[in-house]
């Protein structure tokens, strides 16, 4: 390896290691790109022209673009290079698709525009790095050597690449909290609005009006669940989507409870009533939970802060007069 490096050095300058680096990743990109790039046949698309070759077509374009089940994908930029930027398997894709939405991004895109955002980002690390390298050797008191070099490029891709995959976990928890602190409130809201004689269907949908302001992300839940069950969806699946998206027990075991309600007959009110009141003893308990924490955490910032000052304003003085002594004593 020393060998190698000194060769390149040799032939390439100071940069060499790096410009062999880059090279490498190139070629080993342009080796890859003819497969990824190679766009998926749409199984929509298939079915159509098994069902309308092209010798037998007598409708105009028209008409075909009438009968189309799904609009096209013209609009998106990114659609050529799906194949590079979506996962190739449907499990994988699927699951990147969930654990996007738990973020709050529902577009049909959003696993495309992820995946393009996050190269993007880790190819802009690489060229930042490359050009902190360019300036640094520019002048000669402050070249760098080969590590720091590789360092330099290596580092910013890395960061780059895994910024946005943290900036959605990051939105993932923050939306869980938030529906997490807003659910026991929508809970007494979905209570009155079932006592006041709406269904469950009525009293989501005029939650989810009230609560826009207050906790947006619960909100975009419940017009979720009102959503997919007037596109007439059966409840118990829609109501199971809900729990899994959130990823709250509290809201699995809401969703568990009226699952149980709807199957054995029992009143809907009352069960609203047990877990709404169940609900507010929990968020209750959270708090103090959280408050009880405080003195702990509170205890390595006061001694920290709190005891050094004090040892110097009790003892300072003392230890200021024995010094004292000492010196006259030495005299």
């Amino acid at each position: 390896m020393e060998q190698l490096l000194a060769l390149l050095t040799e032939k390439l300058g100071p940069m060499g290691p790096v410009i062999a680096l880059v090279a490498v990743g190139g070629l080993m990109v342009l080796a890859t790109l003819p497969s990824l790039l190679k766009k998926r046949v749409d199984p929509l698309e298939r079915l159509g022209n098994k069902r309308n070759p092209q010798g037998q077509r007598g409708i105009g374009k028209k008409a075909d673009k009438a009968q189309q089940l799904r609009p096209g994908a013209g609009t998106d930029k990114l659609e050529k290079f799906s194949g590079f930027l979506e996962p190739k398997k449907a499990e994988e894709l699927s699951e990147s698709r969930k654990w996007l939405q738990r973020a709050g991004y529902r577009a049909p895109n959003a696993v495309r525009t992820f995946h393009a955002i996050q190269f993007g980002l880790g190819l802009g690390g690489v060229v930042l790095g490359l050009g902190y390298i360019i300036l640094a050797n520019a002048n000669e008191a402050t070249q760098l050597d080969t590590t720091k070099m590789i360092l330099a490029v290596v580092l910013p891709g890395i960061f780059g690449y895994y910024a946005p995959k943290r900036w959605v976990n990051q939105r993932v928890e923050a939306r869980k909290s938030e529906i997490q602190s807003g659910f026991p409130d929508a809970l007494d809201m979905l209570l009155v609005c079932v006592e006041a004689g709406q269904s469950l269907d009525q009293g989501i949908i005029r939650v989810s009006k009230e609560l826009a302001n207050s906790y947006p992300a619960l909100c975009e839940e419940f017009e979720t669940v009102a959503h997919e069950i007037k596109a007439g969806l059966d409840k118990p699946s829609v109501l199971r989507a809900f729990g899994a998206r959130t990823e709250l027990p509290d809201v699995q075991s809401f969703v568990t409870v009226m699952i149980q309600s709807q199957q054995f007959g029992t009143s809907i009110a009352e069960a609203l009533r047990l877990y709404a009141a169940d609900m507010r003893d929990k968020r209750v308990m959270r708090a103090e939970e959280i408050a009880n924490k405080i003195p702990t955490k509170m205890t390595l910032g006061t001694m920290a802060f709190t005891v050094p000052p004090l040892l110097i304003i009790l003892v300072g003085p003392s230890i200021h007069d024995m010094l004292e002594n000492f010196k006259m004593l030495g005299r």
